[in-house]
């Protein structure tokens, strides 16, 4: 079936201190101030934080779904077509990238509940 747009914005809306920005034609998903994801509207798609074995794998096994985005600072960014990756593992996505990103206080009291 696919997500959407709304389906990133709910499950991020599930977890702690973050914050959405509205710029022209994306948003911004940041935690504490920092940057884990971003979501364009108009493409169906989002740009989520991951390791860089992650962003690998993701793209080699769907690469009709996912590409490479960039990778900086250890960690390779993933884009995804919201409409091939089902809530559970967008799920997965969002938390992994916010987990990665977060500081070591949330993600130690947030423990591993990923957002429903």
């Amino acid at each position: 079936m696919g997500t959407t747009i709304t389906d990133v914005l709910d499950l991020v809306g599930q977890l702690p201190a973050v914050t959405v920005t509205d710029h022209d034609r994306y948003r911004k998903l940041a935690v504490a101030g920092r940057t884990f994801g971003y979501v364009w509207p108009r493409t169906g798609t989002a740009g989520l934080k991951q390791t860089i074995a992650e962003q690998q794998a993701l793209v080699a096994e769907r690469p009709e779904v996912f590409e490479e985005q960039f990778t900086a600072g250890g960690f390779g960014w993933v884009v995804a077509l919201l409409a091939g990756v089902e809530r559970d593992e967008l799920a997965e996505l969002v938390f992994e990238a916010w987990r990665l990103t977060a500081p070591s206080a949330l993600v130690d009291e947030r423990d591993d509940v990923l957002p429903a």
